[in-house]
């Protein structure tokens, strides 16, 4: 499973069907394509449980832009194979029982007393119809829509905040469902894909659906907010976050050190690739080296990233954001919603530093960082960076890494059956943002930026840098020589991948 531009997605055609996801307390909801408000059986006077921070930030963000009429919109999504002819009644039956499973995501959520309640409709009143759509004979045709439906239906500011939906063919279907980043993250969507094949090959079994437990987010929510609502900017506990500023000028976001071309306090629309980085002998073989000097994969790649960066120009010392899942912590591992927190790195990729000394400074680091990852990241930034909280973006490129091994998430062993695949979209940015994702097929590296020329030269040239230097460590166990930027440089929108177009293997024989 990997992540890549649905565009990209090499998905044949055929019959698409949908699921509208109703209440049974009101009238069945309208097809309102995510413009409007859909009917509820929530009381509009109910108090509600109260939203996570990253929740909270995510809707006002919506609510003011709505109100600039400058809206900003993302989606994540997620797609797989179910092989054979379709039972339709039992995958209707398979998705509402994990719509149902998630309290999340039958959550509606409306601002009451200037904080933001989310409350869940209860789970036997929910329904799914489903829809005939629309036939399609062409992949590209296929795709022009999944891309059109997901931008028009998933709106932060509406209920319900997902789509599902299926491509149907004679003897394969491709299933798919899209979330507003409110209710889920990325390590969501392995759940989301274990959780509806393994419940529709059990009711296509004639069994009843047997899934371990998986608690609500909303108490994860809650108890965020009762231990972290009341801290003050003087709180102990933002030490780490104050440190880190200190070192970086007083400033709460790393900034991104390559030049992209971006003005201050303008958004751009995006370019949203992905490409290939190790096969799977070639990652196998760089985790080795990463072992041998006491580190992880994911920290060899970050200190391949840091060197890349340094030698384009960026500074010596390393200073980023890095996710961190917070399912973990407290027996969250089956749960649908948005359990990340965003937390500052920084360690030491100077020039004259061999592969093992950035190693040992990135796992320093590291282990730093995590010792204090209990503050959540918006609960930092409304303390430490008020002005810049006040805003509907951050405030200029910031520098993100984010690494997932999928093979260690729910239901990896049934990957090559299953073919899944996820996608992220986003409106429109002011820089860069990289996920890297490690599968049974290799290492792969999936960007947003701005669409500037200036940052097409500079991604271009830096993706090209980061796939020899990983190879590099794969092959001899270090960087071996200066990491220079001297590919040869191809027209602007010119492809850079080694294979084109870039289709999962796996998905090549769709």
């Amino acid at each position: 499973m990997r992540q890549f531009p649905l565009e990209m997605h090499q998905m044949a055609p055929g019959r698409v069907v949908e699921w509208r996801l109703r209440s049974t307390a009101g009238p069945a909801a309208p097809d309102t394509g995510g413009t409007g408000d859909a009917p509820r059986g929530v009381p509009a006077d109910a108090a509600g449980r109260r939203a996570s921070f990253n929740q909270d930030k995510h809707f006002t963000v919506a609510e003011e832009s709505r109100g600039a009429d400058d809206p900003v919109a993302s989606w994540i999504a997620v797609t797989f194979e179910v092989k054979g002819v379709l039972d339709e009644r039992a995958l209707t039956r398979s998705l509402l029982a994990f719509v149902r499973r998630h309290e999340v995501l039958r959550c509606e959520f409306r601002r009451l007393a200037g904080e933001l309640a989310c409350e869940p409709i209860a789970a036997a009143e929910l329904a799914l119809d489903v829809v005939p759509v629309a036939d399609f004979d062409s992949s590209e045709a296929l795709r022009g829509f999944l891309v059109d439906r997901f931008k028009r239906s998933i709106d932060t500011l509406s209920w319900p905040l997902f789509t599902m939906g299926a491509v149907l063919r004679e003897d394969s279907t491709t299933v798919y469902l899209a979330f507003d980043h409110i209710v889920c993250d990325g390590l969501s969507m392995p759940i989301v894909v274990h959780e509806v094949q393994n419940g529709y090959e059990a009711l296509c079994r004639g069994e009843e659906i047997d899934l371990p437990p998986a608690p609500s987010y909303l108490d994860f929510a809650e108890e965020q907010r009762r231990r972290y609502l009341s801290i003050a900017d003087d709180d102990e506990r933002l030490g780490y976050w104050k440190s880190f500023m200190a070192r970086g000028g007083g400033e709460f976001f790393p900034r991104f050190p390559l030049e992209l071309g971006v003005e201050p306090d303008r958004m751009y629309p995006i370019v949203n690739e992905a490409s290939p980085l190790l096969d799977a002998a070639e990652a196998e073989v760089f985790e080795k080296a990463c072992r041998v000097v006491d580190g992880k994969p994911f920290m060899g790649v970050l200190a391949a990233v840091a060197v890349c960066l340094r030698e384009a120009g960026g500074p010596g010392v390393y200073r980023g954001f890095m996710p961190v899942s917070e399912r973990g912590r407290a027996g969250w591992a089956n749960s649908v919603g948005w359990f990340v927190n965003t937390m500052p790195i920084e360690f030491d990729a100077s020039p004259g530093r061999d592969f093992t000394q950035v190693m040992a400074a990135v796992r320093a680091g590291f282990g730093e960082m995590m010792e204090h990852i209990d503050v959540p990241f918006v609960r930092a930034w409304q303390l430490l960076a008020p002005a810049e909280f006040a805003a509907r973006s951050w405030p200029y490129p910031v520098n993100f890494f984010s690494y997932i091994d999928i093979r260690k998430c729910p239901g990896a062993e049934r990957h090559e059956d299953w073919r899944p695949t996820s996608h992220v979209w986003s409106a429109r940015a002011n820089g860069a943002c990289s996920w890297f994702q490690r599968d049974a097929d290799g290492l792969h590296m999936n960007s947003i930026y701005v669409d500037t020329a200036a940052a097409r030269r500079t991604m271009d040239d830096f993706q090209e840098a980061l796939r020899s230097t990983v190879r590099e460590i794969a092959r001899h166990g270090s960087f071996r020589r200066p990491v220079a930027l001297t590919a040869p440089r191809r027209p602007l929108g010119a492809s850079r991948n080694d294979a084109a177009p870039y289709a999962p293997s796996a998905l090549r024989r769709s």
